[in-house]
């Protein structure tokens, strides 16, 4: 495990399709000087420049700060996948169309001339709740990310679990109802087809539309049912709502299937979740947590701590830091170190 000293610092890098966020983080996982600048999508060296300006920029803020000065010893990137972890390869994302095939730990590594890792937002986060946040302490780790998606990673012995090629850990897109609605990755009944930001959404419009209840939440939305969020229904619920109460309730109901799942295949020391939805879901972990023996075969299935993830919307600039504790790193010549 590739340490970092008292004195040295790392960067992390957090890419979307619409903007890279960057970060110093110190041994301790601690964010100091953070920026933000758009992401260029759809072309290949534009989109490396945006990387490399955010980088820029935080080295640049550092130097100025005398409680983030330090040498720097890598730099960690979450990206979009598909990609390959080991050698910091883009392969085909969706957002990032400009990026196919192509080498950014490489490039990152030849123009800073440190140590850089590359990973998804998944992994990366996962390390980074067990290196520093609500998993420090445990040996073995499952954590999510629930929003807009449900992104997933698995931290064994504080090293994240990638498979044979890199692909694993797509907790996702693991199918709880192979009746249910299709995903946008191809499948049936995914769990993100369910319990993510925008699934619970269009139930809740759906569920609208088909009892003709009133609910605060077509009230939020105008009056029109196109224009109900995931954010609404929150409100609503946080409000009183019988029928958003109802509609988070089921959301529970199909994440407690899940994790029963996850804990059967892998039984974690602790599970993690994290994401706008979670947070909004966080008044019924009990409840999950209470139904988990429904979905697992588990005995000990209940002392699995659920907990809500330390890091929040800073989780892919920590997340990309710890990328950097693991090895192989890619060198400035962008060959395993």
């Amino acid at each position: 495990m590739a340490q970092v000293s008292e004195d040295g610092y790392l960067i992390g890098v957090d890419i979307g399709g619409t903007k890279v966020a960057a970060g110093m983080v110190n041994s301790a996982g601690e964010i100091r000087n953070q920026t933000r600048t758009a992401m260029v999508a759809n072309e290949a060296a534009a989109g490396l420049a945006a990387v490399m300006s955010a980088i820029d920029a935080v080295s640049a803020r550092s130097k100025d700060d005398p409680e983030s000065r330090g040498l720097i010893r890598g730099i960690g990137i979450c990206a979009p996948g598909p990609l390959d972890p080991h050698s910091g390869v883009v392969i085909n994302p969706p957002n990032l169309p400009g990026w196919r095939d192509f080498p950014l730990a490489a490039e990152v590594a030849k123009a800073y001339r440190l140590p850089v890792r590359v990973d998804n937002d998944g992994n990366a986060a996962a390390l980074a709740e067990a290196l520093w946040g609500a998993g420090r302490g445990f040996r073995n780790v499952f954590c999510a990310t629930i929003g807009t998606g449900i992104g997933t990673g698995i931290v064994f012995d504080r090293r994240i679990y990638h498979g044979r090629t890199g692909a694993a850990a797509e907790g996702g897109h693991m199918t709880i109802d192979y009746r249910g609605p299709r995903c946008a990755c191809g499948k049936r009944g995914c769990i993100e087809a369910l319990a993510s930001g925008p699934a619970i959404a269009r139930r809740a419009a759906a569920k609208i539309a088909e009892s003709g209840r009133h609910s605060p939440v077509l009230d939020l939305a105008g009056g029109k049912l196109e224009r109900v969020s995931t954010e609404m229904v929150g409100k609503a619920f946080a409000a009183g709502d019988p029928l958003a109460k109802e509609i988070l309730q089921e959301t529970a109901g199909f994440l407690a299937a899940w994790l029963g799942n996850v804990v059967d295949l892998l039984e974690p020391d602790v599970m993690i979740v994290g994401g706008g939805v979670a947070a909004m879901l966080q008044p019924l972990f009990d409840e999950i947590r209470n139904q988990l023996p429904t979905w697992s075969v588990n005995s000990h299935a209940q002392e699995i701590p659920l907990v809500m993830a330390h890091y929040g919307a800073e989780a892919g600039i920590a997340g990309g830091a710890a990328l950097c504790w693991e090895r192989p790193q890619v060198g400035a010549q962008g060959a395993p170190l």
